[in-house]
């Protein structure tokens, strides 16, 4: 990624991932953007996206004055975007610029991608666009977003909601968690996978926001279930139950049961069968063409299973999957 600002909008390349910074922006959101989209990908042998960042103004203060952006395009380059991140800032009550929101109106109207980060739901409800659709704010802004736009459905709970064309992420580090969603919409688990490998960041976190709502902090934490997710991760193709998880991690399957939904929001059992049908996902991606081999090698057991699992998962059967992200896909 380049930028110079006297170039106006950027030359024509792969799909456009345009990022408008605003006054007060938040530098975290900004970092995860750059960090999924922006980045030079050698490990894959091409760059997945054409990234630019974008303001209405020449000098952007940044949140709190941390610092002050130049050097980026001017906010036309939002007309050129395939996928249009909008400014999210942490003082959700003051007004976004008219000419900001008329931006995210005019890309919204010739069908492009939208994606707010964090507070930046509350930009494309002011735009909007998100009347009578989903979408996710973090939870300390519920209340707030609301009361002020009660024709959005909002779900807390998430840490980002996927509603098609519009996609929200719920706080700071989920955007990461709603970046990889996109890249793996995009271009496959193989490739999510390998971009979450870089950012030393999980390819997907199970649950949602109300494991990170306030609430008092236990005398003894549990300990991380890091070891044994490795050690369950390494053997998917075995016929695993919670037990097993259970006595590689020294402890009781009710113990076991309680820190999955502590620290991942999920059941022992959910997350064994998401990890599977990612594996599965990989398999296809690689070339695997076998349904059998496909499911006996992810650990799901019979081809039916597979059909079943992958679709719930990931809203497509094989054979679909196979089509948009196998080796002969694009």
């Amino acid at each position: 990624m380049s930028q110079d600002s006297s170039h106006g909008v950027a030359p024509a390349g792969p799909h456009r991932v345009v990022v408008i910074v605003d006054e007060n922006s938040n530098p975290f959101e900004l970092g995860c953007a750059t960090e999924v989209f922006g980045l030079r990908r050698p490990e894959i042998g091409r760059e997945l996206y054409d990234f630019w960042l974008c303001s209405p103004e020449p000098r952007t203060l940044m949140r709190d004055g941390f610092f002050t952006l130049t050097g980026v395009v001017g906010l036309e380059a939002a007309d050129s975007a395939d996928t249009l991140i909008v400014p999210n800032r942490p003082d959700v009550d003051v007004r976004r610029r008219p000419a900001v929101l008329d931006a995210v109106r005019r890309a919204h109207a010739r069908g492009a991608r939208l994606v707010g980060f964090c507070s930046g739901a509350f930009t494309l409800a002011e735009a909007g666009v998100l009347d009578g659709r989903r979408a996710t704010a973090h939870w300390q802004w519920a209340d707030a977003f609301r009361a002020r736009f009660p024709a959005v459905r909002l779900e807390e709970e998430v840490l980002f909601v996927d509603d098609g064309d519009i996609l929200t992420a719920a706080g700071s580090a989920a955007a990461l968690d709603l970046g990889l969603h996109i890249v793996r919409r995009d271009h496959g688990a193989e490739i999510a996978n390998s971009v979450s490998r870089r950012l030393v960041f999980a390819a997907h976190r199970d649950g949602g926001q109300r494991q990170f709502i306030e609430r008092p902090v236990p005398d003894i934490p549990d300990e991380s279930l890091a070891p044994v997710l490795v050690w369950a991760q390494e053997r998917l193709d075995t016929p695993l139950t919670v037990s097993d998880l259970a006595g590689r991690a020294s402890v009781s399957p009710a113990t076991l049961h309680r820190r999955f939904r502590t620290q991942l929001g999920t059941t022992p059992k959910a997350w064994l069968t998401r990890e599977r049908v990612a594996l599965a996902c990989r398999l296809i991606e690689r070339g695997e063409s076998r349904l059998e081999m496909v499911a006996r090698n992810s650990g799901l057991g019979t081809a039916a299973n597979l059909r079943t699992l992958m679709r719930r998962e990931t809203g497509l059967v094989p054979s679909a999957y196979r089509r948009r992200f196998g080796p002969e896909a694009g």
